[in-house]
């Protein structure tokens, strides 16, 4: 089995991660112009949650964590591998058939326990009726998750980074063409959502067959291969579903206070475009990676691997982090800022903007330092952490509400992430030389940090001089664009200066 391409497959990850990002970008702009903050907007975000909220649970967190190094050392060692994942979906796709009849039942309850501020206005009744018709999206998903792990773990990203490009494309089309014809929107954009799962599910499932990877649902038994399986599974379940209870105290707090659910919504797609491009990129390669590499005992190759991987999203995150907490406002008011979503609304969603970007270098650390401990099958203490992140950030959240108000919840994420960061970073230690970062990347963070801040000064600057233009309302987009113009090529200059990276290093990586 030939070796993964580290840098190739996290460019080719993270360029249809890109894409699928910029498209959500124009999905949650017409969101918020033909929704706007308030009652269809907070209901269409609660409920949309509930399936990824349990997506992340089922599919990224506890599955994928357990299910790809698994399935990677099989791979690598030819111990039946194909046979071992049909079992493993048709035991997913029975707890999830389960899974979705409950919640159909239960919705009410659902939707209360994750915002029960809407209980007693209209948002409550609307956001149950989105929640029963969105909750299936998560049995496609789910599934597709599946086969996504396992072309990752042969080395062929494409398909399963472009899944997600399906959903954006069909929601935006829905929309735009519901809003030319005259009718409801909200209800296009909930009905879109289960049939995108569909489609998401049907391109990597063919995109399995064609490279050799063809499963088929069998009849569910327990066999000592499930049983390690659901062992391992189970604490990371446990570790997503604390990640998933941050998400919901965040949300129950903001669901307190009018239109608060609809701006950190907002905040958190801006944020998510680097994070997901880079560190989501990052950690997708780097899990079939390390679980191959120390398979085969190669402990110089893992640790090579694991810092080369550090380096490049760092030096690629932390310019994003510096600019989100310096340009907030006009980033948010040339993106959304249209149709039902106004001025007061760009300054809310800036601040939350401002505070996510201070933890986005932590969001992606975690992404990084997570595959050191599920490759080598260890889900527990990263569930032990996770625990001690979720209660810093729920005592951050409801008790800084109360002189803070809804920015609370994004403060708390910031906070608890870096908390996360740092449990793992002294937990994986115990592993040795391998799970540290090498010398090379120690080098280079201070030199990636420097040339990160000196980029921010020449973007605050630009966007002095700037300010006349992003005030003029036809000029917004040009000026945003001059705007990130002098920012990549300020940081550019000062990292190449400073030997953040080296270009010619990267042209070598590429062509290995």
């Amino acid at each position: 089995m030939k070796p993964v391409r580290l840098l190739s497959g996290i460019l080719t990850v993270g360029g249809w991660t890109m894409m699928s990002r910029i498209l959500g970008f124009v999905r949650d702009v017409m969101i918020a112009s033909f929704l706007g903050p308030g009652v269809l907007m907070d209901a269409f975000v609660a409920a949309f949650r509930l399936p990824n909220m349990f997506r992340r649970f089922f599919a990224e967190g506890a599955f994928n964590a357990a299910f790809v190094p698994m399935f990677s050392k099989r791979l690598e060692a030819d111990e039946n591998p194909l046979g071992f994942a049909s079992l493993a979906l048709s035991g997913l796709g029975l707890v999830l058939l389960a899974l979705t009849g409950l919640a159909m039942v239960f919705m009410p309850a659902l939707v209360w326990a994750t915002a029960e501020g809407f209980a007693g206005d209209a948002r409550f009744g609307i956001t149950i009726e989105y929640g029963r018709i969105v909750f299936p999206y998560i049995l496609f998903i789910s599934m597709a998750a599946l086969f996504s792990g396992m072309l990752n773990a042969a080395g062929r990203f494409s398909a399963a980074a472009a899944a997600p490009v399906l959903l954006n494309v069909m929601l935006i089309a829905a929309m735009g063409a519901t809003a030319f014809f005259g009718g409801g929107v909200a209800n296009a954009l909930v009905w879109t959502i289960p049939f995108a799962g569909i489609a998401q599910l049907a391109l990597v499932w063919h995109a399995a067959n064609r490279a050799g990877l063809r499963i088929r649902p069998v009849r569910p038994r327990w066999t000592p291969e499930m049983a390690q399986l659901v062992r391992i599974a189970v604490p990371a379940a446990l570790a997503g579903g604390v990640v998933q209870i941050n998400l919901v105290v965040g949300q129950l707090v903001a669901s307190n206070y009018d239109k608060a659910v609809s701006w950190l919504y907002s905040a958190d797609r801006l944020y998510q475009l680097p994070l997901g491009v880079v560190g989501i990129a990052v950690g997708i390669v780097l899990l079939p990676d390390l679980s191959r590499r120390l398979k085969a005992g190669d402990d110089t190759g893992a640790r090579y691997a694991l810092s080369r991987a550090g380096e490049v999203a760092l030096a690629l995150t932390v310019p994003c982090a510096v600019a989100l907490v310096v340009i907030p406002l006009p980033l948010v008011t040339v993106l959304f800022e249209r149709g039902a979503f106004g001025a007061d609304d760009s300054a809310a969603t800036a601040i939350a903007v401002a505070i996510y970007g201070l933890g986005l270098p932590a969001f992606v650390l975690q992404k990084i330092l997570q595959p050191v401990f599920f490759a080598r099958e260890d889900t527990k203490s990263p569930f032990r952490y996770a625990v001690v992140a979720m209660v810093v950030n729920a005592a951050l959240a409801v008790g800084l509400s109360v002189v803070m108000g809804w920015i609370a919840a994004a403060l708390a994420t910031t906070v608890a992430a870096w908390v996360m960061v740092w449990q793992l970073a002294i937990g994986g230690r115990a592993f040795g030389e391998v799970a540290r970062f090498d010398l090379q990347f120690r080098r280079r963070l201070w030199r990636i940090v420097l040339a990160s801040a000196l980029m921010g000064v020449a973007v605050w600057g630009a966007g002095a001089v700037l300010g006349p233009l992003f005030a003029a309302a036809g000029w917004r987009w040009l000026a945003l664009l001059l705007l990130i113009t002098a920012g990549i090529l300020s940081y550019g200059l000062f990292g190449q200066a400073l030997g953040a990276f080296r270009l010619q290093e990267i042209r070598g990586r590429l062509r290995r």
